[in-house]
């Protein structure tokens, strides 16, 4: 892709430690292309003992005009937005970043609304499902509520950090849709199953549920793009079970924050 670069380009970054294996870069920058904006997106490896420095520095150029942030640095980017949406605020972590009108910084989180419109494209609809979702970190959290808010019947989450599960699942039971507890890796008894953690990125990683526990017509998913198949996809799909991968999420999360980004 060949673009026309000049000082009128305006500027977005990924944020995210690591961040050689993101996609962002050159699809966004290709989106806006294809929406007739001069713009682009570029990486950035920031270490989280440097993401607020960072932040405040690239906050002085006027010509950047977007964030988007990625692992590990979703929750701490929540306190660098002087505004957030009520999904964000509620998660307490954002995704996407982009600059109000006095130069502040407005924030949202799309990772949840992103799968849950990936699950509906691969036919899963999770209303009315039991679902378990493993991670409750920035992007399991996001799914959390947007399973919730989709209409699952009930909804278990597993994390093995219990102080974040714990959390999690207190804050979602409290809204009341549904029941809302802490789970484990055993998927017995559901019939959508989602892997939000970083389980399957590296050779020898454990598979994140029990996989000869998945019952027949379990619907699972993935957020690891890197694999594209990450081992429980794999797992998955020689059980016959359909499925939903990371890059699945990738392309409609995209396309939210293109058009958030797009509409400052």
């Amino acid at each position: 892709m060949s673009l026309p670069l000049s000082g009128a380009t305006r500027v977005h970054f990924i944020v995210g430690d690591p961040i050689a294996q993101v996609k962002s870069p050159g699809d966004v920058t290709a989106a806006f292309a294809r929406h007739g904006r001069d713009a682009i997106v570029a990486p950035a490896h920031v270490r989280p003992a440097d993401l607020t420095a960072w932040f405040q520095g690239v906050s002085l150029a006027g010509n950047v005009v977007g964030i988007i942030v990625t692992v590990p640095h979703k929750f701490a980017c929540r306190p660098l937005c002087q505004t957030v949406s009520e999904r964000a605020a509620f998660l307490g972590a954002v995704n996407t970043i982009r600059r109000n009108r006095d130069g502040s910084w407005h924030g949202d989180m799309f990772d949840g609304l992103g799968y849950v419109a990936a699950l509906r494209d691969r036919g899963c609809d999770p209303a009315g499902r039991r679902a378990l979702l493993v991670g409750a970190g920035g992007a399991g959290s996001a799914i959390a509520h947007a399973l919730v808010m989709a209409g699952v019947e009930s909804l278990a989450i597993h994390d093995g950090d219990p102080r974040r599960q714990g959390s999690l699942v207190e804050r979602l039971a409290a809204l009341g849709r549904c029941p809302v507890t802490a789970g484990t890796a055993d998927p017995a008894g559901h019939d959508l199953v989602i892997n939000a953690s970083p389980a399957g990125m590296r050779d020898g990683d454990p598979l994140p549920v029990e996989v000869a526990r998945l019952e027949p017509g379990c619907f699972v998913g993935c957020v690891i793009t890197a694999p594209a198949i990450s081992p429980l996809i794999a797992a998955a799909r020689d059980r016959g079970l359909a499925t939903a991968t990371g890059s699945d999420m990738f392309v409609r999360v995209r396309d939210l924050m293109v058009e958030f980004l797009l509409n400052r």
